[in-house]
């Protein structure tokens, strides 16, 4: 198991030292918690095991993440998919930008950190605890997409057809996670997202309309 790293693009200002010395202590918190659930599995991984292989107190692993799910499903992925979003050009498809992003998705997940984007994946079929907070988490982003297809729309965010598509979108991609776990991570995830897209867009193979 590889350490948890934080992306840093290019065009993006470094941080602090304040802020790198944060960054430092949830990667380690990160990483610890990953070497155990690997060591010894999901339920019994405990908060003061992870605390003292992280070399820090239970207190700041709960200051840094309030459940353990947390620990395993946060990263800083989301609000740069945003912004890859919000950069697509006005004129594109928002299925295409979609797409895009999904794609730079995976991307990520894959080229930072591919052993522990498996492992996520895998724990949200094996650990309903981790579904579960994955399914919460999803939500918020699913309402950040919302203003985003909002926006490039014209359309009211919180307005019921907004909503239904992005619901969709999201609970899409959680079964494109799970579906690929749950297949041993022999497909690759590039096409799932692919043939994911294109039922949400045009609906089963040869059905009838």
């Amino acid at each position: 198991m590889t350490a948890a790293r934080t992306p840093f693009p290019a065009d993006r200002p470094q941080p602090g030292l304040r802020e790198r010395k944060k960054l430092k202590t949830r990667a380690a918190i990160r990483t610890a918690t990953y070497e155990l659930i690997e060591e010894q599995g999901y339920d019994t991984t405990t908060i003061e095991q992870i605390a003292d292989r992280a070399e820090v107190s239970p207190s700041t692993v709960f200051r840094y993440f309030p459940t353990k799910e947390d620990i395993v499903l946060t990263d800083e992925y989301d609000p740069l998919l945003l912004q890859e979003f919000r950069a697509r050009p006005a004129d594109e498809p928002w299925p295409q930008s979609l797409r895009h992003v999904a794609h730079r998705a995976i991307a990520l997940g894959l080229g930072e950190d591919p052993e522990v984007t498996r492992l996520r994946c895998r724990l949200m079929v094996e650990a309903p605890a981790v579904r579960s907070r994955m399914m919460e988490s999803m939500s918020a982003v699913g309402r950040a997409l919302a203003g985003v297809i909002g926006e490039r729309t014209g359309r009211d965010p919180e307005s019921l057809e907004v909503r239904i598509l992005t619901t969709t979108l999201i609970g899409g991609l959680m079964e494109i996670s799970q579906y690929w776990a749950r297949h041993g991570f022999r497909e690759d995830p590039d096409e799932l997202v692919d043939r994911a897209l294109a039922v949400f867009e045009h609906g089963l193979p040869g059905e009838i309309h």
